[in-house]
């Protein structure tokens, strides 16, 4: 396998473009089951590494996912993170806001969702579809906001939202959390190819609507915002790693190593005893021993 997962990261110090950006690695057959194999391993690293993150209890993490329908948002999710003890981790979709989200600032629903430290949320979808949808669908000229708000162009609209998610990710980071971003990168042609097979099997029915497809004829649109947000909110402290997502298989594998590399980063440990209280755990011991 060529394609590493540091080749899919942007800090900030390289310029994205989504044209340049593979939605494939061209993996082949053959390469499925080493793939699976290394997912499979990586799962057991992770879930080594949340049980020192839980009981050091220092840091949080949260790990966005962001993609067109059907890049495999929920499959990622069902399979990468299946290692993970269910105590430890929060998973958290972000769709339409309701009456009560939009009365608040954008960043307000994500923000009631950030997990203790100790802990990780996943983000199915985040506060970035208020810098994508909200842009092509062009919502942000609706809102009840003063003037003041509102009284520019979408350049300088999003420019300010631009700089206030690159605040609020700084602030978590500086309040003991990490944030790992992920954008699923599918191909217009397996897009259509998935939502196809949604329609034609009738278990996968119900993860179909027409909206779909009304998305889809906005996929230019979509695929700029995607860039202009990424590039404006890619940092050190909060990458964005760009996943090519027309091989499920492979994909997985690529996002259980950002998974792996971030705790890995993060170094938790267990807590050390106190010299005082071993000497409690050696005479519990041998009371037990006595038994």
């Amino acid at each position: 396998m060529t394609l590493t997962i540091e080749d899919c990261r942007y800090a900030g110090d390289r310029t994205f473009r989504i044209a340049d950006a593979p939605t494939s690695a061209h993996m082949t057959k053959g390469d499925r089951a080493k793939c699976t194999e290394l997912t499979d391993e990586n799962r057991v690293v992770m879930g080594e590494l949340q049980d020192r993150l839980y009981a050091d209890g220092r840091e949080g993490l949260v790990i966005l996912l962001q993609a067109m329908d059907a890049a495999g948002k929920d499959s990622t999710i069902r399979h990468v993170m299946s290692g993970m003890n269910p105590q430890g981790i929060d998973v958290y979709g972000f769709k339409q806001p309701t009456a009560r989200e939009l009365a608040h600032d954008y960043l307000w629903r994500a923000a009631r969702c950030l997990p203790e430290r100790g802990k990780i949320a996943l983000f199915n979808r985040s506060y970035y579809e208020d810098v994508l949808v909200v842009r092509v669908d062009g919502l942000w000229h609706g809102y009840r906001m003063p003037k003041r708000c509102l009284d520019c162009s979408e350049d300088e609209f999003f420019s300010r939202r631009f700089g206030q998610i690159r605040d609020f990710e700084e602030h978590l980071y500086q309040n003991g959390y990490h944030v790992l971003k992920i954008f699923l990168n599918v191909g217009l042609d397996e897009q259509r190819k998935r939502l196809l097979a949604r329609i034609d099997d009738e278990s996968k029915n119900w993860k179909f609507s027409a909206s779909d497809l009304a998305e889809r004829e906005h996929w230019d649109a979509y695929m700029s915002a995607y860039e202009a947000a990424i590039n404006a909110t890619a940092t050190k402290h909060a990458p964005w790693y760009v996943v090519p997502a027309d091989q499920k298989w492979h994909a997985r594998y690529l996002v259980s190593q950002a998974v792996v590399n971030v705790l890995k980063d993060m170094d938790p440990h267990y807590p050390e005893v106190p010299a005082g209280e071993k000497d409690e755990l050696a005479a519990c011991k041998a009371r037990l021993l006595k038994e």
